[in-house]
């Protein structure tokens, strides 16, 4: 894992508001953002939490089907080129959050690098597909409850897991990574159960795993195309999301500046050894790729037919608890992501108020949370499965290229120059990363263009409402003052 850490914090003062030359009025001279967060969690429960977010199990059982249905034993090859690509997105990750360890996110990176309207813009999409996830995760409760308890399918069961998560996420954020860690290890076992039954049953050669397939008619499989594999590593690359989520949590981590950007590697790590391997193991166990990728249900079929049903049983409460911990991860998230979004005055003040504040006793933006868990279940209840992937799908080609332009040209106009973690390469990684997310933009398009076009037509709205409802009160609005102070060692 490539990274070197530099003691360089002379230009901080000047670079950190830099933004495109002539793309829009520099933004006036900012104070710092107060302490409010309680900032308590370690290097450690930065990790552990974000690992939540990604939630590997999760994307195992409930991502990972659609990249085996589709392509075959290929995904392995869809997983590994997403790896690859994921290694350029979490170094731009780590030197942008290093420069900038906000509780905004993405957003907050690439408004201080690309512009405050860029930066509104991806908050936009950052919010409504956050919470279009937060559905889609949700959505997979009752199918794994269900197998195990009778009586616990139906969308009702993902709604309660929703609210009862958002209540949670209310308490103190270190007692919630505490929740999350026990969660995970729980759904890694889970992993391993994949592991060890595909190991013990190796049945199918290696050349398996690059070997494109779709499902044809008759149970047979046909030939898959290139292109329709490199589609599918926006799939994959939806799988591995979530590392960079270290961010969120850096105004809570202690001495986030030198320590946020080996979170986001570290989790990035873990995140790809914790998918890879089980989605290998699971297409060379399988007793015939054909009826793998024929199953409804891959990960369930591969588990039913290799470990027997009441290890499949064990195996789908630990999904069900992977799904739970998902949620909680993902409310965590947004959550803070609404508060920051708040604070930063992006709505009318009536709003700005209850969201931006945070509980005195416990330190977490109680409202903004609960408001975030309250969309998610009206979401889960109101909208089809089918529009909620629609939605999600393409979100992260849009997040992860800006996210390169803003490693880019923070490195160009010395923004981020203060960073204690710099990618090594200079602008070669971020290069690297803008043209892949084009060809992988392009592959999905000729697939489905239909995720594309809603997803820029998402980001294209927050414009106009940034130039109209913020920009004429540019002096209060979107300062976008200096990251908190905090102990540096």
């Amino acid at each position: 894992m490539p990274e070197e850490l530099t003691e360089d914090l002379a230009a901080a003062a000047n670079t950190a508001g830099a933004k495109v030359p002539g793309a829009e009025p520099a933004a006036p001279a900012a104070a710092k953002y107060a302490q409010d967060l309680s900032r308590s969690l370690t290097f450690r429960e930065n990790i552990l939490i974000t690992l939540s977010s990604v939630t590997p199990a999760s994307s195992v059982f409930i991502i990972v089907p659609a990249a085996i249905t589709g392509i075959g034993g290929a995904s392995a090859l869809a997983f590994v080129v997403a790896a690859i690509v994921g290694i350029t997105v979490g170094l731009c990750y780590a030197e942008l959050s290093s420069a900038f360890p906000i509780t905004g996110g993405e957003y907050a990176l690439v408004a201080r690098t690309l512009g405050r309207s860029w930066g509104f813009a991806l908050f936009l999409v950052s919010l409504v597909s956050g919470v279009f996830i937060l559905g889609v995760i949700a959505s997979g409760a009752p199918e794994y409850l269900g197998a195990v308890v009778g009586g616990l399918g139906g969308s009702w069961v993902g709604i309660l897991v929703v609210v009862l998560t958002s209540l949670i996420a209310c308490v103190r954020i270190r007692a919630n990574a505490w929740i999350t860690a026990v969660f995970l290890v729980i759904e890694l076992a889970a992993l391993v159960v994949l592991v060890v039954l595909g190991a013990l049953h190796l049945h199918n050669p290696v050349s398996t795993l690059w070997t494109p397939r779709m499902a044809g008619p008759h149970s047979l499989l046909r030939a898959a195309s290139a292109g329709l594999v490199v589609s599918y590593c926006a799939t994959a690359l939806f799988a591995y999301n979530g590392y960079g989520t270290a961010v969120y949590y850096a105004e809570e981590t202690k001495q986030a500046t030198a320590t946020i950007g080996r979170a986001i590697m570290w989790s990035l790590l873990i995140t790809v050894i914790a998918e890879l391997v089980p989605l290998i193991a699971v297409l060379l166990g399988a007793p015939s790729v054909s009826a793998l990728v024929h199953a409804s249900n891959p990960m369930g079929w591969f588990m039913q037919t290799r470990g027997g049903t009441v290890l499949n049983d064990i195996v789908s409460i630990a999904i069900a608890i992977a799904i739970i911990n998902a949620v909680l991860a993902i409310v965590l998230q947004m959550g803070r992501l609404l508060y920051s979004s708040a604070r930063d005055r992006s709505w009318p003040d009536a709003i700005n108020r209850p969201l931006a504040a945070v509980h005195p006793t416990l330190k977490t933006p109680i409202v903004a949370t609960l408001v975030l868990g309250v969309a998610g279940a009206l979401l889960l209840w109101l909208v089809p499965f089918n529009v909620m992937l629609i939605v999600t799908d393409s979100s992260l080609l849009v997040t992860y290229t800006l996210v390169a332009l803003g490693a880019l040209v923070g490195r160009r106009t010395g923004a981020t120059a203060h960073a204690r973690y710099r990618m090594r390469g200079g602008p070669l990684i971020p290069g690297l990363l803008v043209a892949a997310m084009i060809v992988v933009t392009y592959e999905s398009v000729k697939a489905d263009w239909t995720p594309v076009v809603v997803t820029l037509g998402i980001f294209l709205a927050g414009f106009p409402y940034y130039w109209f409802m913020i920009r004429p009160h540019s002096d209060t609005r979107w300062t976008l003052p200096d990251p908190a102070d905090e102990e540096i060692v």
